[in-house]
């Protein structure tokens, strides 16, 4: 087919039309274009991987915050829990307390025997 076309241009038949769809640029236009182009998208890719790491680190701070504040209730809950279970008092001690509690009232009393 394309041998038939070269026999009828030689001879004169066909009439060409230059048509150049695809067009090379320079080499240096080239390199340009193609460096321009990378410092654009290698530009654009920083922006986003530092965008995509600030945002990330911003969201693990957050969620370690509220597991701090949420470990620090449930140590509180189990801790008050403990307290009102172990809330009573040895025997020795409240008769301790007792004892300095009488001895203050009888104190008490001697000062008011002196005083009247």
């Amino acid at each position: 087919m394309i041998g038939r076309k070269l026999v009828l241009l030689k001879n004169g038949n066909i009439v060409t039309v230059e048509e150049n769809s695809f067009e090379f640029p320079d080499l240096k236009e080239l390199k340009h274009l193609t460096l321009r182009n990378m410092k654009k998208y290698g530009r654009v890719g920083l922006i986003v991987t530092l965008r995509f790491y600030i945002r990330s680190t911003n969201l693990l701070k957050n969620q370690y915050e509220e597991m701090k504040v949420k470990l620090k209730r449930m140590t509180q809950k189990e801790r008050s829990g403990h307290l009102k279970e172990k809330a009573e008092v040895s025997k020795f001690l409240k008769m301790i307390s007792e004892y300095k509690h009488k001895i203050r009232e009888i104190k008490h009393q001697i000062k008011e025997e002196e005083n009247s």
